[in-house]
């Protein structure tokens, strides 16, 4: 069998970037490949994050494209072989075409462990494929197994199985607990969900070994590895630990965090982009458009060029509407209200605001 394959996918954003340094730094005997999957419409703040990490670890970030023998951008090739049909939350295809695709050939049939950096206060599982030879291991997190690896743990058919293998495993002072927590039968009055965080709660890591144990029983890649070294992980990571370890390692947070002021009828505010990925991110909010037109003028007359067939990247509105006089006031001032109703949050970056346009999109994206 082929040799186990461990990958860490940097987005471009603050969370992947953040995963690569920890994984890197915290656990060395891992033999880490890294790769991005570049679009061709990325923001030039990405591209230099990529480069940061590149210099501050001493790594080699493979460099993955959708339509890699196109004389044109990924995203332009495909866009032009659908007739200038944009993508939207209904249709992304451009998800597919320019992340998983390019992702999945990278990875081919080799065993692979991928490492997603989901942080431990989101509640959103990313990406997970569907293909039997990549497993997903989100290190950030209590539970660091994917979904997919917990219901099959928890199912009620290998409760036996479960407590012959805890038997060898060491959940200290919490033993029975865990013993009596394997035994019970998962049904509406007592959830998986239920059952796997009182197992946390008991001892993450004994939880972790007996996963490792179980995953030795099924066709996981992490089944042929004799150890993993996250197994001894019980940290749990959240945003402001994530921005630490980009600060302090002096690789940065991404530029297109940074608060930018503006002034609309007398009042003040701040605006920012909560995301990466490419500039014309259909999942942006009216706020980041309109910071893309007054940062990036150039870039958004390029997402303006895209609208030319009559596809919109939004909904209602079209970008040369968006950026009338009038309905950019309004957006500035709804958005303006908005920030004052969340003024509780004290972070320097506004994306500790804009928490809920943060888990929208794609989770393949983050890959």
């Amino acid at each position: 069998m082929s040799k186990v394959r461990h990958v860490l996918g940097i987005s471009g954003g603050k969370d992947s970037a953040a995963l690569a340094i920890y994984v890197k730094t915290k656990y060395p005997s891992i033999d880490l490949e890294f790769y991005t999957c570049d679009t061709g419409k990325e923001l030039e703040e990405t591209y230099k994050l990529i480069e940061n990490l590149q210099t501050h670890l001493g790594i080699k970030i493979q460099l993955l494209k959708g339509a890699e023998n196109s004389s044109e951008d990924p995203f332009d090739h495909f866009v032009k072989m659908l007739g200038g049909f944009l993508p939207s939350p209904n249709a992304r295809w451009c998800t597919k075409k320019l992340k998983l695709d390019p992702f999945e050939k990278y990875v081919g049939t080799d065993p692979v462990v991928s490492y997603v950096g989901i942080r431990g206060d989101e509640e959103r599982e990313g990406y997970i494929s569907t293909k039997k030879n990549i497993q997903s291991i989100f290190p950030f997190r209590k539970n660091i197994w994917s979904q997919d690896v917990v219901t099959k743990l928890l199912t009620n058919q290998n409760m036996e199985q479960l407590l012959t293998m805890s038997k060898n495993v060491d959940f200290g002072k919490n033993q029975e607990k865990a013993f009596q927590t394997i035994t019970r039968k998962v049904d509406a009055s007592f959830t998986l969900d239920q059952k796997l965080n009182i197992l946390l709660d008991a001892n993450v890591k004994a939880f972790n070994h007996l996963v490792f144990d179980f995953l030795k029983t099924t066709d996981y890649p992490l089944a042929t590895e004799a150890t993993f070294p996250l197994l001894e992980n019980d940290e749990v990571l959240v945003r402001d630990d994530i921005f630490k370890i980009l600060e302090e390692s002096g690789v940065g947070v991404p530029a297109y965090y940074n608060k930018i002021e503006f002034e609309i009828n007398g009042k003040k505010g701040e605006y920012a982009r909560s995301r990466s990925g490419c500039f014309f991110c259909f999942f942006q909010q009216k706020i980041e458009w309109v910071w893309l037109y007054e940062q990036h003028p150039d870039l958004y007359k390029k997402a303006m060029e895209y609208e030319k067939d009559g596809y919109t990247w939004g909904q209602f509105e079209s970008l040369e509407e968006l950026i009338q006089p009038k309905r950019i006031a309004a957006i500035k001032e709804e958005y303006i209200k908005r920030m004052e109703r969340k003024s509780k949050a004290k972070s320097p970056y506004l994306v500790d605001i804009l928490d809920d346009a943060e888990g929208e999109g794609c989770a393949s994206c983050f890959i």
